[in-house]
């Protein structure tokens, strides 16, 4: 193992920028990936013309083989040598030139194209495969960088606020510059200090132009900062040498057997990624039907956006004020108020104003943020955990379950609410909802996230791990090295 790099600080405290090249892999993969899961349904039903059954079987079916792909994925991330680039980072980059590629090929916007369920699904299958291969590295890169726990608070905290940054772009600002590129413009109100701009129609069939020129521009700035996590980023915790020989598959099965962190803690990420992404799949047909103002996405959005730029500095002094687990029992109920005003918002007396809209939206999308965000600085913990039982370091393997435990909740988050519009008979060819496909939208949109975030704080309430109890077993398996 000559090219293993030289002993580290394993407790090291990371500069201002290795914080944030590692928090640009967030960023690069919500533009990527996040606009996929946020906006590939809607597309595929509205501008591709499927079916919306066909769209969440084609979900259903990709996400299922994830299931399978994912853990195996973990498995040959672990178990590969120790290079001079680290042991993660070089995946980085060598599936990042061919993500970025074949994910265009989602939107391409040709005739050929349309309306097959052969192209969406094989084109879908082959960027969700190819993700796993950087997304998994990635977040197993965290538990890499160090072992300081405030140093992983930080670095969570700038993670998070570029994921924010990017699913601003994505979730507020992609709507939008794809209707001022959709053709059928007309000059619109967007609900915002009286601000008029030309907008077209994103949701019709003749809209595929301009969906895949604002994606290429994701990509490219995607791309950037990937490459720019790799060169600026320096792993520092490595397993012990000669130790990737023994991890096997069944690790993964150990792991979930041996570790109830790590069940307690996934079964959170489950159950949070499901009401999250119910949330961004309804969200435009929310907007367009339930409250009739597709034009107001971005300015609601933006105000959405602000907690999870903003506040995130926020985290640590609360984390250290309320404790891990009030930390997410405080956000997960203001999200819960922010779903009830968002109901509020689509009476007659206040949907024809924006201003519920931003408050809703903001308590929501704060709450969301902070509850969903702060949950990634518990996997070095359970990481750590695990090596401290097992006397293994499997990284991979932990990250591609959470990852799996994402991937599935992403697939629920957005097959389910599919489904739940075909059973109440929405219809995507026509531009106003019977009353029964509203009901059915709210359903999506509203009481099952609030539902799930009620479990998703019993399940919290289980995890076992303290701070002290961290920080014994970390000076453990640094001193038994």
């Amino acid at each position: 193992m000559s090219d293993t790099p030289s002993l580290n600080n394993e407790f090291a405290k990371l500069s201002l920028k290795e914080k944030i090249a590692y928090g640009s892999g967030d960023l690069a993969q919500n533009l990527i990936f996040g606009t996929i899961g946020g906006f590939l349904l809607v597309y595929l039903i509205t501008v591709n013309t499927l079916s919306t059954a066909a769209g969440a079987t084609i979900f259903f079916i990709v996400k299922w083989i994830n299931v399978f792909w994912d853990p195996w994925v973990g498995t040959v991330v672990d178990k590969s040598k120790i290079t001079k680039n680290g042991k993660y980072r070089p995946y980085i980059l060598r599936f990042g030139i061919p993500l970025t590629i074949i994910a265009a090929f989602l939107f391409l916007p040709i005739e050929a194209t349309k309306g097959s369920f052969l192209y969406a699904f094989l084109s879908y299958l082959a960027t969700a495969l190819i993700y796993s291969f950087v997304n998994i590295p990635y977040g197993s890169l965290n538990a890499s960088l160090t072992r300081d726990n405030s140093e992983i608070t930080e670095i969570t905290t700038i993670r998070m606020t570029m994921a924010n940054v990017a699913n601003l772009l994505v979730y507020t600002l992609f709507p939008l510059f794809i209707q001022l590129a959709s053709p059928h413009q007309s000059l619109r109100d967007i609900g915002f200090f009286g601000i008029q701009l030309n907008l077209g129609n994103y949701m019709t069939p003749d809209a595929g132009f301009a969906w895949f020129k604002v994606y290429a521009v994701y990509m490219t700035i995607g791309f950037i900062a990937l490459i720019f996590c790799y060169f600026g980023t320096k792993e520092r915790i490595f397993p012990k040498e000669n130790s990737e020989s023994k991890i096997r598959y069944i690790d993964l099965i150990l792991e979930l057997k041996n570790n109830y962190p790590l069940r307690i803690l996934g079964l959170f990420f489950l159950i949070s990624f499901i009401f999250m992404f119910f949330g961004n799949t309804v969200w435009p047909f929310y907007m367009n039907y339930n409250i009739g103002h597709q034009e107001w996405m971005g300015t609601i959005g933006l105000i959405g956006s602000l907690p999870g730029i903003f506040l995130v500095a926020l985290w640590p002094y609360l984390r250290k004020t309320l404790g891990k687990k009030r930390f997410f029992f405080v956000f997960l109920g203001i999200f819960i108020i922010g779903q009830l005003l968002l109901y509020i918002w689509q009476f007659d007396s206040f949907k024809d104003s924006p201003t519920l809209g931003y408050i809703g939206r903001f308590f929501q999308q704060w709450g969301l943020t902070s509850a969903t965000g702060f949950m990634w600085a518990l996997v070095p913990e359970v990481i750590n955990y695990g090596e401290f039982k097992s006397k293994k370091r499997v990284a991979g393997i932990i990250n591609s379950l959470m990852g799996l435990f994402f991937k599935i909740g992403l697939a629920l988050g957005g097959i389910i609410p599919a489904y739940i519009n075909a059973f109440f008979g929405f219809d995507g060819t026509k531009e106003s909802q019977t009353l029964q496909a509203l009901s059915g939208i709210n359903i999506s949109m509203i009481w099952m996230p609030i539902i799930l975030a009620i479990i998703a704080g019993f399940v919290i309430s289980l995890y076992p791990l303290s701070d002290e109890e961290i920080e014994k077993m970390n000076i453990n398996i640094t001193t038994n090295k």
